[in-house]
């Protein structure tokens, strides 16, 4: 270690004494002018690139995960020649990642050139056994066995060659594309060997040298018939060369399974094939690759193509979680399932599932108890994306601190760890999850439910799990009648009847979702084991407590009735007014003399009857229940909608356009071109000339047949019409310039569908599902522009887009998406940038997930009028002026979906009528005590 210091160091000193004026060689004058603006301009490269190091340092130094700014320290290094701060940074990496082929190999390649000495080279085996764990790569066991020949002359040398090149044989062997090129070289090394101990020539050999000669024979004969009988590409060449090289005939064992190895070769050469000519990630292939080796069943084969694809896939977790489960259940080799389950988390440390497998598989395979402590507190430190995730890895651990306790005994040091640790998850959820996610993640208290129930059935401490329960309900689960029968059960089965007696009161007065069940089982219970004094109680509490219950259904009942009427009578009314602004605007139009006027008065009317008409067309866009992302934006586009609103135009404008366009013929629309056609929105009513203009923006596309603008009956542009091609590939084309700005508004260029003909398609065009690898930002500036945004994101990742979202006229909303290459950097960035200051503004950083939305009900659909979709409830980012439902509250459904709670009650409000047919049967009273009295 001192001499590959103090060869830095000389390194260094020698960089220091390196002259700025320019090449010696060259004879020039180191005050010539030209030679001193080189020099100039390579001191300031030199001092932007140190500043840039000095700024990657300081952005390592608070984000140690940041992946991208690891791979650019390292390159500014590489390039300034700073041995010791390379080492340095890619030793820091490496601890926190599994490192890529390509960057393993320039590692090994710069610490090549610097061993000199014994010492030294032992240091880059070192490097060399940490490459090769981290993913399957062939490239470097060639590499690594290469250069342990250059160690044979060592004591020992052959030997050690002879090792690396069998465990690289056992690692990527079977690898078909390149496994050929090991096993080549692995035969040339044994070629050499048998160079060097043959006679010289005329000498007659000795029997020691005799013997040599035959036994390295047999070593180059085996390499050749193992090889053989290995599905490898381009393995008729290496038979020929067989055939060449041996003097004797081919074994027919040999033959035979050459023969073999070839068919098999012919069942991979398409999955090999699929996989040469599909793009990245390959997903697709890969499984269908695994799917073929699965079948065959050959476990080396198996693992082999897992970690292929997961070599390219590394950041894929469901991979690893099907590659981790085939090593649990089928191979059981601790080794290799332990150092699976490491990698995978190292790749993916977002991902709880994996954590736990992990623990599962140490505890599996009986590793150290201090092991499996430190790895769960990794696991904390993992930055996982939901609050659900760390109550999984808690359970997790604590089931595990469960099955070491020996319950026989009334004390025992694991026993007061296992309490311990439930102490800290309580306290882990209250202040870490809560603070950072502003939620609990565990509502219901499942961990605190289960250290009750091992309180009182494994510990007989009922008292502790009394007041373990106690602590539940006074966090809102008291509301619950699952939650009291669930307690109720555990103190039937280890407490007393006093305590039964006393939840079931305290849960008849509680209780607000199904007081009737937990009346039930009160009276069940004074039945049974009741005096007459406990009966009369009983019954007068569940009688007056149900009383109350009826009477707040009935008021509750009440109101909505009432507002039902009110939400008809103004339904009523807006009919009568509209009917009379149509009989108002037919008397005014018989009117002679007066016909501009009328002309004037009928347009604006002609606004207000739409504006009442169609209350939702400003602010739904589809009228087709089309599900849009985070309800901010608008997509509109389709054949067979409706014109956006009317703007308000100058008396001019609109007595040019009528005298212009009104008396055009209309030309109906051919649904047979639709393939060629687009539909073109959201542009602005007031454009001079839409066929001219619109027919120039396309033509870039191909050639345009046909351009129609719809107009009004008064002859005014509605902004949106039809563009047909003369080739579909152009209308193809054409739909990529969706979202061009036109006249400071964004255009929409959407497919020509017919809705009426295909009701359930959908022209939004983002994803409206959890994507893991896309942040969506709130609370931005409206001046914050794209390149802003994209300066603040690309310090935490790799940013492959930014979408700002703006409403129909162009405007930005305050809010974007951001995408990431992948879930680690997006996971980051979330921890980084939720809170920051961006011009005076606090941000929102989240993991994109879209609220649902939900779609009208059958029995709804013949009632109410298109365009009043009723909507799902409201997500956390809250309820906007566009989500307002039209429909009449007496008309609208419950929209949270039955949960099934863990004893088979169902949670839902005491308001919901029980006669819907959405909702699950309800359970009588007696079916009800019936299911307790089983348990």
């Amino acid at each position: 270690m001192a001499a590959a210091g103090a060869e830095a160091a000389a390194v260094a000193a020698e960089e220091e004494k390196r002259l700025p004026e320019g090449d010696p060689e060259s004879g020039g004058d180191s005050e010539d002018e030209g030679d001193s603006d080189s020099s100039g301009d390579g001191e300031d490269e030199e001092k932007e690139n140190e500043a840039e190091i000095q700024r990657l340092e300081e952005q390592l130094s608070i984000n140690a995960f940041d992946y991208n700014c690891h791979l650019d320290l390292i390159k500014l290094l590489r390039q300034e020649g700073e041995l010791v701060k390379l080492r340095r940074a890619r030793q820091k990496m490496s601890e926190l990642f599994p490192l890529t082929e390509e960057i393993w190999l320039d590692w090994l390649k710069d610490e090549i050139k610097m061993a000199s000495e014994s010492s030294e080279r032992e240091k880059v085996y070192e490097l060399f056994e940490r490459a090769v764990k981290d993913y399957i790569c062939p490239e470097i066991w060639l590499e690594y066995a290469q250069y342990s020949i250059g160690g044979i002359g060592q004591e020992g040398g052959i030997e050690k060659v002879r090792s690396i090149f069998e465990r690289a044989l056992t690692a990527v062997g079977l690898h078909v594309t390149k496994g050929t090129a090991l096993w080549e070289a692995y035969r040339e090394f044994e070629n050499a060997i048998l160079e060097t101990a043959q006679p010289a020539p005329g000498s007659v050999p000795s029997p020691e040298q005799q013997q040599m000669l035959c036994s390295q024979l047999e070593k180059i004969h085996t390499l050749f018939r193992r090889q053989l009988g290995i599905p490898l590409l381009d393995m008729e060449a290496s038979y020929a060369e067989y055939e060449e090289w041996s003097e004797d005939p081919i074994p027919e064992t040999i033959i035979k399974n050459y023969k073999k190895a070839l068919q098999q070769l012919e069942k991979c050469k398409p999955y090999e094939e699929a996989l040469l000519g599909a793009e990245t990630p390959k997903l697709a292939e890969y499984q269908a690759y695994i799917d073929f080796e699965m079948k065959a069943g050959d476990p080396a084969r198996i693992q082999l193509i897992y970690e292929r694809a997961l070599a390219e896939n590394c950041l894929v977790p469901d991979l690893w979680a099907r590659y981790n489960q085939y090593l649990d259940r089928q191979l059981k080799v601790k080794e290799l399932v332990l150092s699976a389950h490491d990698r995978a988390v190292r790749n993916c440390p977002w991902t709880v599932g994996l954590w736990i497998r992990y623990l599962l598989a140490m505890e599996r395979h009986r590793v150290d108890h201090s092991i499996i402590s430190e790895m769960f507190e990794k696991a904390l430190n993992a930055g996982f994306i939901q609050a659900t995730d760390y109550v999984e890895i808690w359970q997790a651990y604590l089931d595990y601190l469960r099955r070491r306790v020996d319950f026989t005994q009334d004390s025992s040091k694991e026993l007061e760890e296992l309490r311990s640790a439930f102490a800290r998850a309580v306290e882990y959820l209250k202040q870490e999850v809560e603070e950072r996610f502003s939620e609990s993640g565990d509502p219901s208290c499942t961990i605190m439910q289960n250290w009750a129930r091992i309180e009182a059935r494994l510990c007989n401490n009922m008292q502790k799990a009394r007041e373990l329960w106690d602590n539940i309900m006074t966090k809102g689960n008291a509301k619950y009648a699952n939650m009291w029968l669930e307690y109720y059960n555990l103190e039937r089965a280890h407490g007393d009847t006093q305590h039964c007696r006393k939840a079931l009161h305290r849960a008849v007065q509680c209780t607000s979702d199904y007081p009737e069940h937990v009346c039930e089982v009160l009276l069940t219970l004074e039945r049974i084991e009741g005096t007459l004094e406990d009966w009369d109680a009983a019954v007068q509490k569940t009688e007056n407590r149900l009383a109350r219950v009826n009477e707040q259904r009935a008021k509750a009942a009440e109101k909505e009735a009432a507002l039902a009427k009110q939400e008809e009578e103004k339904a009523e009314q807006r009919k009568q007014a509209r009917a009379e602004k149509k009989a108002s605007k037919k008397a005014k139009k018989t009117r002679i003399g007066d016909k501009r006027k009328a002309d004037d008065d009928d347009e604006a009317e002609w606004g207000q009857e739409e504006e009442a008409e169609l209350p939702s067309k400003r602010h739904k866009g589809d009228g087709d229940g089309i599900l849009l992302e985070e309800d901010m934006e608008v997509e509109t586009g389709l054949f067979g909608r409706s014109g956006p609103e009317k703007p308000d135009y100058p008396a001019n404008q609109k007595e040019k356009a009528s005298t212009s366009r009104k008396d055009i013929p209309k030309v109906l629309h051919d649904s047979s071109k639709d393939n060629v056609t687009v539909f073109v929105s959201n542009l602005s009513y007031n454009m001079a000339d839409p066929e001219v203009k619109l027919k120039e923006l396309f033509e870039s596309c191909g050639e345009v047949a046909e351009v129609r603008p719809v107009f009004s009956n008064k002859g005014t542009f509605r902004g949106y019409c039809y563009v047909q091609f003369k080739e579909e590939k152009s209308a193809l084309q054409a739909l990529g310039l969706d979202r061009k700005v036109v006249e400071g508004r964004p255009m929409f260029v959407s497919p020509c569908v017919d809705k009426n003909k295909n009701p359930d398609f959908k022209v939004f065009r983002y994803s409206t599902t959890l994507e893991k690898h896309k942040l969506f930002i709130s609370g931005l500036p409206f001046s914050c522009t794209k390149e802003e945004l994209e300066d603040v994101c690309k310090a935490h990742g790799n940013v492959k887009d930014i979408r700002l979202v703006t409403n129909r006229a162009g405007k930005p909303k305050g809010l974007a998406y951001v995408e990431y290459e992948n879930e680690a950097q997006a996971s980051q960035a979330v921890l980084k940038m939720d809170g920051l200051m961006v011009k005076e503004h606090v941000i929102k950083v989240m993991i994109s997930n879209p609220p649902l939305r939900k779609l009208p009900d059958k029995s709804e659909a013949g009632r109410a009028p298109q365009f009043a979709v009723p909507r799902q409830i409201y997500g956390a980012r809250g309820k906007g002026r566009t989500q307002l439902s039209m429909m009449p509250r007496a008309l609208q459904r419950q929209s949270n979906p039955v949960a099934k709670a863990e004893n088979g009650m169902v949670q839902n409000s005491p308001a919901t009528s029980s006669e819907s047919p959405e909702e699950p049967k309800r359970m009588s009273n007696a079916d009800f005590a019936k299911m307790l009295l089983k348990k």
